[in-house]
């Protein structure tokens, strides 16, 4: 892995420390600006919602855009958006600064999405992925907690200050490791903008897209109200809001990791054995949250089940576009952060029923089970197409090789694999 891919992900870093820092600090920010704490919790679904219309957007727009200059102007503007948050008073203008910070993320993150595929072979997106996703996985242990700890002893305005100072050494970065040339310049001869929106109609792909958000979801549906568990069902201190925190992240780093070995060539089992567990294991978590030993130990595997599962099926999505080169990464951005706006937004509802704090925890389980029954009778579907057998877009690539297709029956179509011919259910 090339050295321009480790500094996207410290760029992630950064994004990733904000996105999902909230979880620490939302009943603070709530006490400050005289809103409730499901109120506040609005603003994870604000910046979901800003990063679903910014992903394929500022991606289009990117197309003709220098991919170095972009992803300094995007991080530029993500630092200025923390900026006013920090001083700001009024609950709108947090809210607004949160759309505003997530269309800087969704341009970054769909144009860092399309250049990290650029800078390893084709059959190792999966591997890219998860250098990429390390940067979410370490704000998680290292950025998420340490806000909540600085949140904790200087206010939940200081943390924000801290991400804006952080997103200036990764935008040296950028202007030192990232190519100048335009997204375009990258795929010349490539497919027009409308043959790259038009793979959107592929049920393949809409399904991965739908199963990557469902699983989102669940993971923050849970994660955005996890500090309400700590601290009230659990009974802890607020100090172990960032413990319980520091082992989502470590979990979720280890799941990015493993996945990420697993997810080019072999989806399947990820996706099998992953999904089950995952359901059980947010009821779980809900039914052992007032024992903390249980509650630290299930946070950590539902945070490594999630990101492992979760970054499997976003892998899938980046294979299944791969006829959208410059356009591959917006639908994957879309797709995670589908399930990062609804995913709160159901969560939300639950806190003023009779499951109070442990609603989201049950939220989270419903959304598996979901997804679940979506992927069952599809499973072939969605484990299909190892990385040796998907047709990748390259024009670098020399022709492969004519080879005789097999005959094969209605319905099925020859692989592009030409080492191995075969059929494959398209």
């Amino acid at each position: 892995m090339s050295l321009p891919l480790y500094l996207l992900a410290v760029a992630v870093f950064a994004m990733g420390t904000s996105e999902f820092m909230l979880a620490g600090l939302l009943p603070e920010i709530a006490s400050d600006l005289n809103v409730t704490v499901g109120t506040a919790g609005v603003l994870t679904s604000a910046f979901a919602i800003g990063m679903i219309v910014g992903a394929p957007l500022v991606a289009a727009l990117a197309r003709n855009w220098s991919r170095r200059s972009s992803l300094f102007g995007f991080i530029l503007a993500f630092a200025a958006a923390h900026a006013v948050g920090a001083i700001t008073t009024r609950f709108p203008v947090l809210f607004a600064t949160r759309v505003v910070a997530a269309l800087a993320n969704a341009g970054f993150l769909a144009v860092a999405l399309a250049a990290a595929t650029t800078l390893v072979s084709p059959d190792k997106k999966g591997r890219a992925l998860a250098v990429l996703l390390s940067g979410t996985t370490t704000a998680t242990i290292a950025g998420v907690p340490g806000g909540s700890v600085l949140g904790t002893l200087l206010g939940w305005r200081a943390t924000f200050w801290a991400v804006a100072a952080l997103c200036l050494p990764a935008a040296l970065g950028i202007l030192k490791g990232i190519p100048a040339g335009r997204a375009k310049e990258q795929t010349p001869g490539g497919p027009a903008l409308r043959a790259e929106l038009a793979q959107l109609a592929r049920r393949r792909l809409l399904l991965v897209m739908l199963l990557g958000a469902l699983v989102n979801a669940a993971t923050f549906a849970s994660f955005t109200f996890l500090a309400p568990v700590v601290t009230g069902t659990a009974g802890l201190s607020q100090l172990w809001i960032s413990v319980a925190l520091v082992l989502f992240g470590i979990g979720s780093f280890a799941g990015v990791t493993v996945a990420g070995r697993l997810s080019d060539q072999h989806p399947g089992p990820v996706i099998a054995v992953g999904g089950p567990l995952l359901l059980v294991g947010w009821p779980a978590l809900a039914v052992l949250a007032d024992k903390p030993v249980a509650l630290l130990a299930l946070v950590f595997i539902q945070g490594a089940l999630s990101f492992a599962l979760g970054s499997t099926l976003i892998t899938r999505v980046l294979y299944e576009a791969a006829g959208a080169p410059t356009m591959a990464g917006s639908y994957a951005t879309a797709a995670l952060n589908v399930g990062a706006a609804v995913g709160p937004l159901i969560a939300a509802t639950t806190l003023s029923t009779a499951a109070g704090n442990l609603g989201p925890l049950w939220s989270s389980g419903f959304l598996v089970a979901v997804a679940l029954l979506v992927a069952f009778p599809l499973r072939a579907v969605i484990a299909a197409g190892r990385s040796t057998e998907v047709l990748q877009w390259s024009p670098t690539s020399p022709p492969r090789p004519a080879s005789p297709s097999p005959a094969c029956p209605n319905g099925r179509t020859a692989t592009t694999n030409t080492a191995k011919p075969g059929c494959r259910t398209v």
